[in-house]
């Protein structure tokens, strides 16, 4: 058990060493936001009704690892069917640089194209079947632990 217990202790040593602090923020520049994630994105491109028209590419973050640092007061939210995900969107320029995923309600899925260049590494894209979102939430393994911090696992 120990040397299990060792072996976890040093994958979370290093996986919190390689978060690194992104920032970001809408077109206008009224919404701003930074975000701990690793240099290395896993985005997802859902394929969901809303998803497809907004062309919604994200990756999912803790909610504690992600910070609102101005704009609170010019977001505003739309929601449908379940109302769990709250898609979040700058009043004035009309851009989504984060959201609530229905997939992960304690956490925020970020858009890569939203943040300021310098701290992505690279970015890896997984195509997700939100057109059949019950389906492929119990198909996909990992996407509810994404918005648990590694501190937390």
């Amino acid at each position: 058990v120990l040397e299990l217990e060792e072996v976890n202790l040093h994958a979370l040593t290093k996986l919190l060493m390689e978060l690194v602090k992104h920032v970001g923020g809408c077109h206008c520049g009224a919404i701003r936001f930074e975000v701990w994630n690793s240099p290395d994105l896993h985005v997802f491109n859902c394929n969901c009704s809303i998803c497809t028209k907004k062309q919604n590419h994200h990756f999912i973050v803790p909610g504690k690892y992600f910070k609102l640092l101005q704009g609170s007061d010019n977001l505003t939210t739309y929601t449908f069917n379940t109302h769990i995900a709250k898609h979040t969107f700058c009043k004035t320029c009309g851009v989504q640089s984060f959201y609530t995923p229905r997939s992960n309600p304690d956490g925020y899925g970020i858009s890569p194209q939203c943040l300021e260049p310098g701290t992505v590494r690279s970015v890896t894209v997984e195509e997700f079947g939100g057109d059949n979102w019950e389906e492929s939430m119990k198909a996909h393994k990992s996407i509810k632990n994404m918005s648990v911090a590694a501190a937390d696992i």
